[in-house]
């Protein structure tokens, strides 16, 4: 052969491999995907907002930035709390939110966050993974063709910054409270005028006693919004969030549009953000408890067994109250608490006690 002849079938072959490589990789990673993504919480919010600047990072990545899926700050877009209607019109690809902020639609969704004397996060996506939850939560979203993704997870809360010691619960009637999700309720039942503010909403509401006392979260993030400026007393365990669940809301159309490859970039990383997420609020809140005393002389409280009794005395009463009036309400709690009793044979043989040394 030629060394003329041979070069041009090189070249060809080149060419051809060219071609291939270039359609190969079309197919695989599909067009070139650009969306929104709304976030419910500023990227400066730690664990909330951070962990969607985080999980954006992580789909270009993935898809060697053939898929971004860019994080827009709260109101940028559209308001903090305001991502199930957008998401479900298509005038935003994605949310990055909390099931909890969109009870004003169906308060059975607060169930899908978190619920009071709930479960661990073992038990709770047991639950939802396996047990019925994510089937109901998906088919309600599905209603307002929105595609529900759970896309990360926080640990326990605190419940409550308040301006005095609470040593009566009767201090607590008539008192101003921003309070999220199924222990709002809770809170009511005790005379607590409750309402739900964005968390950026919450220090001014505070600052200019529009509201008389507050939850948000947790230390890492509580100090972040600085309420301990206002209120020195924070009181736990968060009985209202021990675990708290939260999303990713897509689009249905825009969902379909995507290749199954960029559709499983978006379920493993979700399932990535759930275990960053979770490990890092269990990682840096003891920190940021100790920050919270020696920094800003937060006092750091403990409900009374008495007083945790009241709160749970009250959350059987809203089960009951709150089932006979909301059919959707009512299946959703029927299917937790029947795991729940299913999963307590199995958690209460494993259950330890933090010491057994005397």
């Amino acid at each position: 052969m030629s060394t003329k002849r041979f070069i041009s079938i090189a070249a060809a072959a080149a060419v051809a491999m060219s071609v291939v490589g270039v359609s190969g990789s079309a197919d695989a990673a599909g067009k070139r995907v650009k969306w929104k993504m709304h976030s419910a919480w500023g990227s400066s919010v730690p664990h909330l907002g951070s962990s969607g600047v985080r999980f954006s990072g992580v789909i270009e990545r993935l898809s060697d930035g053939d898929f971004t899926m860019k994080f827009f700050e709260p109101g940028a877009l559209v308001p903090g709390n305001e991502g199930f209607d957008a998401t479900s019109k298509g005038s935003i690809e994605a949310a990055w939110t909390t099931a909890g902020y969109d009870v004003g639609k169906y308060p059975a969704l607060a169930f899908f966050t978190a619920v009071p004397f709930g479960p661990s996060v073992g038990e709770y996506f047991a639950w939802k993974k396996y047990g019925g939850g994510d089937v109901i939560q998906k088919r309600i979203y599905a209603k307002h063709d929105i595609v529900q993704q759970d896309c990360f997870a926080i640990g326990p809360e605190t419940s409550g910054w308040f301006k005095e010691e609470i040593k009566d619960l009767d201090q607590m009637r008539g008192l101003k409270m921003r309070f999220f999700g199924l222990g709002a309720r809770v809170m009511q039942k005790l005379g607590v005028s409750t309402q739900l503010l964005a968390g950026g909403d919450i220090f001014p509401a505070l600052e200019k006693g529009v509201i008389d006392a507050t939850e948000f979260s947790m230390p890492a993030m509580d100090i972040k919004y600085g309420f301990y400026q206002i209120a020195k007393n924070n009181y736990f365990p968060g009985w209202h969030q021990q675990t708290s669940v939260s999303q990713l809301l897509i689009n249905k159309a825009k969902w379909e549009s995507l290749s199954d490859q960029h559709k499983a970039m978006v379920e493993t990383a979700c399932g990535d953000s759930i275990h960053a997420t979770y490990s890092e609020t269990e990682y840096v809140n003891p920190f940021a408890m100790v920050e919270m005393g020696e920094k800003y002389g937060v006092k750091v409280r403990r409900w009374t067994d008495d007083q945790l009794a009241v709160f749970e005395k009250a959350w059987n009463e809203v089960i009951v109250e709150d089932s006979a009036k909301d059919p959707l309400f009512k299946e959703v709690n029927d299917s937790y608490a029947a795991f729940r009793k299913s999963y307590a044979i199995w958690g209460e043989a494993q259950s330890l006690k933090p010491t057994y040394l005397k």
